[in-house]
Order: C-alpha cells, then sequence, then structure tokens
C-alpha cells in the first residue's frame, strides 16, 4: 500500500498515522508479512555494487520449497500450517519463547500474528537450510510485523 492517502512519502508522521489508522487491526492480522520499503536514491539505484542475483534467489526459494515439500508430503507451504503443523513443525525453543515473549508483550501482538511470526521464521529457517527455528529466524520474523508496531 501506499505510505499516504497521496500515494507518496511523506515527512509528516501525522499525514501518515491517519492513512494508516485507517487499517484495522483484524485485517493487518491476516497480512503475513508488512514492512516499509524507502524510496531509492538515484546514487543506491545506479551503484554498480551487485546485490543478490535472480538465479541465485531463485535457487534457495526452490530448495526452500522443496523442504517444505518434503516436510508436507505434498505441495503445502509453511503459510498454510494450522496450528497443529505449527506445533509439530514451528516448535520453539525456550530462547525463542522468551523472544516472543518480549515481542508480543512490547508490540502487544495478537494470537494471530504470533502464529503469523511462526510461519514466517519457519520459512525464514528454510531458506537457511536450517532444520530447526532459532532466536534469529524469530527476530528476523518479528521485524516483518512492522504496522503491529504503530497500533
Amino acid at each position: 500500500m501506499n505510505p499516504t492517502a497521496s500515494g507518496y512519502a511523506s515527512d509528516n508522521p501525522r499525514a501518515r498515522d491517519k492513512y494508516l489508522q485507517k487499517l484495522s487491526g483484524p485485517l493487518l492480522d491476516r497480512i503475513d508479512i508488512h514492512v516499509d520499503v524507502p524510496t531509492v536514491s538515484y546514487r543506491e539505484l545506479t551503484s554498480r555494487r551487485p546485490g543478490t542475483s535472480s538465479d541465485t534467489m531463485r535457487k534457495s526459494v526452490a530448495a526452500a520449497r522443496e523442504a517444505q515439500r518434503k516436510r508436507f508430503h505434498s505441495p503445502m507451504t509453511n503459510s498454510r500450517m494450522d496450528s497443529r503443523l505449527l506445533r509439530v513443525h514451528a516448535d520453539l525453543s525456550d530462547s525463542c519463547l522468551l523472544l516472543m515473549k518480549q515481542a508480543m508483550e512490547e508490540l502487544g501482538l495478537s494470537a494471530r500474528a504470533y502464529d503469523k511470526v511462526r510461519r514466517v521464521a519457519r520459512t525464514i529457517a528454510d531458506l537457511e537450510g536450517a532444520e530447526t527455528i532459532n532466536e534469529n529466524h524469530v527476530a528476523e520474523a518479528v521485524q516483518y510485523r512492522l504496522l503491529d508496531r504503530r497500533f
């Protein structure tokens, strides 16, 4: 979505907040990932520094999808895990649970957002080829709940 009603970024926090307040909490809960995408400067846009190539990214995603296919014995993905499957495949260690408790309290995450974070953390772990979810995966997944911090 656009950052303001005009469609352009604004330095005025009131304009952004007024626009974002039109989104209800239950609607935001149904969106897995929300991030702020800043404007790219001309200098960065024309930089010759190589980023991750499409081929490298495609291979990483294909490997993660294959891990999920094997896990579920079907083409199902992590986004479709229900609470039973989350308990089996997105179980969190004590240190991850402590991190989630802190995020829940400080950001006011809902139960639905808690499950979204677990699904995203499982996907991040799959992209890294990790068998289990660790604190870094949970911390990164929490970072993708940007709008929860504003409401």
